[in-house]
């Protein structure tokens, strides 16, 4: 197998083609409404593109533990509902353009219809926990929503924070985002009425897999380029955002480098070529390195997670493939 994300993605969408086609139908299907706006904004951000790795997470986890019910497809669907819904507020939030190199919602229909429709995908996703009727499961994923917004408030509190700490950042980025990859990967184990043992294993590999994506997301923020992103890079920069590559930065610069810092990200008082200064440090320090090493020990972890899981199989060996490939994105 491909050590390449992208290639796995891809693996992992050809050996699920006929579920993911059950996602895409159910989703155009609750996308439908009458009042106009509501599908045209749902489907620009559903065609947009993306991995869709959150809900197939669902649908790995129940086919490796072997699920035959068809109530897996309803569950992705609701996650990708879930996900839609949180970029659509995230891109009102984050005052952001573009994603994926096309004109975000809020750029072209404005905040406000933005917002509303976001709140319409998160009433959808939990019309479909309702169909599956279990109650465990819709605690998982209420509980899921609840975090990510937790986490998105968590990280507006600690923007322009030089004092965040490494403790701090992660909970951030759990809350924000491993905690639906979490959740994705629970519920799937959870149709196939697992033991509590491998249950809790596969949310763990979910919770490092989420991890790892953030961290990686965060180091492209700095390292990457608007087109292989599909977006402006320094985003995080000129918002203020303390990522792992900042702090790693704080932990390390001078003081007079600290009162630069402090001036870019703790007052956001930025001028042209300041960015340039900020990757100058992470240069200097060896920052992308030492934030992929932190990836890596969450890597690590979900390869621990995934061996103590008493089943194996091909849809085993490409969720750790897949881990393993995170640490390996250009986008």
């Amino acid at each position: 197998m491909s050590n390449n994300f992208s290639d796995v993605a891809k693996q992992l969408k050809s050996m699920l083609e006929p579920e993911l086609k059950g996602v895409n139908s159910i989703i155009l299907e609750k996308m439908q409404n009458k009042v106009e706006l509501i599908p045209q904004i749902a489907s620009h951000i559903v065609a947009s593109g993306g991995k869709r790795i959150r809900p197939i997470l669902t649908l790995i986890s129940a086919k490796l533990f072997g699920y035959g019910g068809q109530n897996h497809i309803l569950l992705a669907s609701c996650i990708e509902f879930i996900h839609t819904a949180t970029l659509l507020h995230d891109d009102v939030v984050d005052e952001n353009d573009s994603r994926r190199g096309v004109a975000t919602s809020n750029n072209i229909w404005g905040n406000k219809a933005s917002v509303l429709v976001g709140d319409f995908l998160f009433t959808k996703s939990f019309e479909l926990m309702v169909q599956v009727e279990s109650l465990p499961i819709l605690e998982v994923l209420s509980n899921a929503s609840s975090v990510i917004a937790q986490g998105e408030v968590m990280q507006l509190a600690y923007t322009n924070n030089l004092d965040i700490t490494f403790e701090n950042y992660e909970e951030i980025i759990f809350a924000k985002t491993a905690s639906l990859f979490a959740a994705a990967t629970k519920v799937g184990a959870m149709l196939s009425g697992e033991s509590a043992s491998n249950v809790e294993n596969i949310y763990q590999y979910g919770v490092n897999l989420g991890i790892v994506f953030q961290i990686m997301d965060d180091i492209l923020d700095y390292s990457s380029s608007e087109e292989a992103l599909g977006k402006g890079i320094g985003t995080d920069f000129k918002e203020g955002k303390i990522t792992l590559p900042i702090l790693l930065v704080l932990q390390e610069c001078t003081v007079d480098e600290r009162v630069f810092l402090n001036r870019v990200f703790g007052e956001v008082q930025q001028v042209d070529g300041d960015f340039e200064v900020v990757l100058s440090y992470i240069a200097k320090y060896n920052i992308i390195e030492k934030c992929v090493a932190v990836a890596k020990s969450y890597v690590e972890r979900g390869v621990a997670n995934l061996d103590n899981i008493n089943v194996n199989g091909k849809y085993k060996d490409i969720l750790k493939n897949l881990l393993l490939a995170s640490v390996i994105r250009e986008s």
